[in-house]
């Protein structure tokens, strides 16, 4: 079996680990940048960290003992990503900087085309580019016209320099929350427009001392069991979203009395205006604090348009820039986008989700045989560790991995990955996303990325394959090339190199 994985981040590595364990060893790792690390190699802005704690956003085979704090920089989330690859023996496997535009399914294997150009074959393909790869920025009149750097906090650019420098942050989201407080007094000034405000609750962090990581390497229990703790945590927070009452009441009275003593006088704009859960709750100790600085203000007013001096908004205030920046969050609910993904009898998977993407528990699609994704549809988690998310997935694909070895090419069957759709679309409905605007919507009003009940539910439903939802799909060998006729040889000319 040879297995083609595309993505070095959580998931991809996860996946690759647990096949490798399997015996499955054949496999190869595409990158397109220069190293494993996924959202934790592209999103390096001032104060990116993890906003859950790192005991549960960690591998539960690979526990770290020595994270400096409950809530990890994003430096030291990288080097743990870098350092599992090492000690996975993943580092022959890896290859970076190439980038995979395209896969066909030939009717036994998949042909994979690189960037540059060339092809290569492989019985599994494992797409695990996840949700958070490509950077929205918004369309604004007159953003052309600014005179200073404009950048995207997952494109930041270590070059430039905010100190000193009047600095305009676009979005209130899981970015902006940290960037802004981490800037916040080297810039001159920080101006931070506001569509709608987050809801959030406290972030409980703490140093994790020379003596504690001591402790946890000498006693992994010690470990296991802060993991153990911080999963409670999650499940109270994921009742509150998922619709239980009780819960719900104590964390909207918890993310309420927060704002009561943080965010004096301001209250009112910084109160949200939507239901808790219809985007992401984010965990913060500063956020308000931070807003209430003198050099810091909150701009509710809807942007106008961009100028070359900076954003005036719709009340006629120009608000001065040097320096733009788009805490606007990722395209969600565009899977697998740019990558092309041809299944059997030249099915599109971009034709197949134009109505909005779907897969059986997130993993398998029909008429993709041999074709198993991490982090796809409807797999999200906006109060847990998705790493918990992308454990589950990849030993279910282990088990996929498994069967197809034993019994030739296999696909989902069309019957059990419309159940499981239809199913998915019925609790969202009737969930707390079914008041929610577009933030999780495709154009069509279905809900793909999020997954409608508690993560352990998730890991119950993925702990076995059921050999009965997949099909055995027949070998299809493409057809012999035609011979050439008999006589003096001839070369046809054609446009841009050789004829497919």
């Amino acid at each position: 079996m040879r297995i083609a994985v595309i993505g070095a981040g959580f998931g991809g590595i996860a996946v690759a680990h647990l096949l490798r364990q399997a015996g499955f060893g054949d496999l190869v790792i595409f990158d397109k940048a220069d190293g494993p690390g996924g959202v934790w190699r592209d999103n390096t802005y001032p104060g990116c960290a993890c906003d859950i704690p790192a005991p549960l956003y960690s591998y539960s085979f690979a526990l770290n003992p020595d994270w400096s704090q409950r809530f990890p920089p994003q430096p030291e989330i990288l080097a743990y990503l870098r350092r599992c690859v090492r000690d996975f023996d993943l580092e022959t496997t890896l290859r970076p900087r190439t980038e995979v535009t395209a896969a066909d399914w030939t009717g036994e294997a998949w042909r994979v085309t690189l960037g540059d150009g060339t092809t290569e074959t492989f019985d599994v393909l494992i797409p695990a580019m996840g949700q958070l790869s490509r950077p929205v920025v918004p369309v604004l009149a007159g953003a052309e016209d600014f005179a200073g750097p404009a950048m995207h906090t997952a494109r930041w650019d270590p070059g430039v320099d905010v100190a000193g420098r009047r600095v305009g942050v676009i979005g209130t989201g899981a970015s902006a929350i940290q960037l802004v407080p981490a800037i916040a007094g080297t810039a001159a000034h920080v101006s931070v427009f506001q569509r709608s405000a987050p809801w959030t609750l406290p972030k409980p962090n703490r140093r994790y001392g020379p003596w504690r990581r001591a402790l946890n390497r000498r006693f992994p229990a010690l470990m296991r069991a802060a993991r153990a703790g911080t999963w409670l945590l999650t499940v109270i927070t994921g009742k509150a979203v998922t619709g239980s009452r009780p819960a719900r009441l104590a964390v909207w009275a918890l993310s309420t009395a927060q704002r009561l003593v943080q965010a004096r006088g301001m209250r009112r704009a910084v109160t949200p205006d939507y239901a808790m859960g219809c985007k992401r709750v984010l965990f913060t100790a500063d956020w308000f604090r931070t807003l209430r600085r003198g050099d810091v203000e909150l701009v509710t007013a809807d942007i106008e348009r961009v100028t070359a001096a900076g954003i005036r908004t719709a009340d006629g205030v120009l608000h001065a820039c040097d320096i733009l920046v788009y805490g606007t969050g990722f395209a969600a609910t565009e899977f697998l986008t740019p990558t092309r993904i041809t299944g059997r009898d030249g099915r599109a998977l971009h034709d197949e989700w134009r109505a909005g993407a779907f897969a059986h528990l997130g993993i398998a699609v029909p008429g993709f045989p041999n074709m198993f994704l991490m982090y796809g549809p409807n797999t999200n988690t906006g109060n847990t560790s998705v790493v918990y998310f992308h454990e589950a997935q990849a030993r279910y694909i282990v088990q996929a991995v498994r069967l197809l070895a034993a019994r030739g090419p296999v696909e989902v069957r069309p019957e059990v990955a419309a159940a499981f759709d239809t199913e998915m679309q019925r609790r969202l409905g009737a969930s707390v996303w079914a008041g929610c605007d577009s933030w999780y919507r495709t154009p069509g009003g279905r809900v793909v990325t999020n997954w409608p009940g508690m993560a352990a539910e998730y890991a119950a439903r993925t702990a076995h394959l059921d050999e009965a939802d997949y099909a055995t799909v027949t070998p299809r060998r493409p057809p012999a090339p035609r011979q050439a006729p008999a006589g003096p040889r001839h070369q046809e000319r054609t446009a841009g190199g050789p004829a497919a």
